[in-house]
C-alpha cells in the first residue's frame, strides 16, 4: 500500500488514481470528524468534497516534511470553522475573559482559573450586561486570532468546534501534551492582552454566574 506521502506526491503529477486512493483512505474519517464540528450530515459532505477539490488543485502546498493526515485534518476543520463564522454560529457559551491578572503574578505556581476557560451564558443576562458580554466575548476572539498561529489553531479547535484534547492532537499530529501546552501558554498572553488593554472585569450580574 502506498504511503500518504508518495500518493500526494502522486497528485501533484495529478496523478487520478492516487487521489482516488487518499480519497478511500481518508474520506469517511474526515466527514466524521466535521461533522462533529458542523453537525450536519450534509454540510460536512459538502466541506469534505471542498476539501478534496482544494487537494486536487493545490497538492503542492502540502510540505513534504509534514504529516499528509495532519494536513488533511486542518484543512477540514478550517473549512469547518469558516463554515460556522459565516453561519454567525460562535458557540452560545464562548471563552470568558481573565478573571484576574497581576504583572507581579508567578504563572508557574498559579492556578489556571485565572486565565480564559469557564463559560458564561450571555442569554442570562440583563441587556445591558447581554451586550456587554458580547462585546467582550468578541475583544477576546479578536485577541485569540492575533496569536502565534499554532496557538489560535488550537484555541478555535478547542473552544470554538469544541474539540476535546485527544481529537485535536490527533488532527494536528502532535502530542496531547503539547496541544495544552500551547493553551496554557496562550491563556497567559492572553491574560496579559486582556490587563494591558484596560479592560474592566464583568459586571456584577455576569459575575455571579461564575463558580
Amino acid at each position: 500500500m502506498s504511503s500518504d506521502e508518495s500518493l500526494l506526491c502522486q497528485i501533484q503529477e495529478k496523478d487520478a488514481e492516487a487521489f482516488e486512493a487518499l480519497h478511500a483512505r481518508y474520506a469517511a474519517v474526515l466527514q466524521r470528524h466535521v461533522r462533529g464540528i458542523v453537525h450536519e450530515e450534509e454540510t460536512s459532505a459538502d466541506l469534505v468534497q471542498d476539501l478534496f477539490i482544494h487537494v486536487w488543485q493545490r497538492a503542492e502546498q502540502w510540505h513534504p516534511t509534514g504529516s499528509v493526515k495532519a494536513w488533511l485534518y486542518k484543512i477540514a476543520t478550517n473549512l469547518a470553522l469558516n463554515h460556522l463564522r459565516s453561519r454567525k454560529r460562535r458557540p452560545q457559551q464562548p471563552l470568558e475573559h481573565p478573571v484576574e491578572f497581576r504583572a507581579s503574578e508567578d504563572w508557574h505556581q498559579e492556578p489556571e482559573t485565572r486565565v480564559p476557560g469557564r463559560l458564561i451564558d450571555s442569554a442570562l443576562l440583563h441587556p445591558e450586561a447581554a451586550l456587554a458580554a458580547v462585546e467582550q466575548q468578541q475583544q477576546i476572539w479578536q485577541m485569540v486570532d492575533e496569536l502565534p498561529g499554532d496557538k489560535s489553531e488550537v484555541f478555535h479547535m478547542v473552544y470554538e468546534a469544541e474539540m476535546d484534547l485527544r481529537s485535536v492532537a490527533d488532527a494536528l499530529d502532535i502530542p496531547e501534551g503539547t496541544v495544552k501546552s500551547r493553551i496554557y501558554h496562550g491563556k497567559r498572553q492572553l491574560a496579559r492582552r486582556w490587563q494591558e488593554s484596560g479592560f474592566d472585569h464583568y459586571s456584577a450580574a455576569a459575575s455571579s454566574l461564575e463558580c
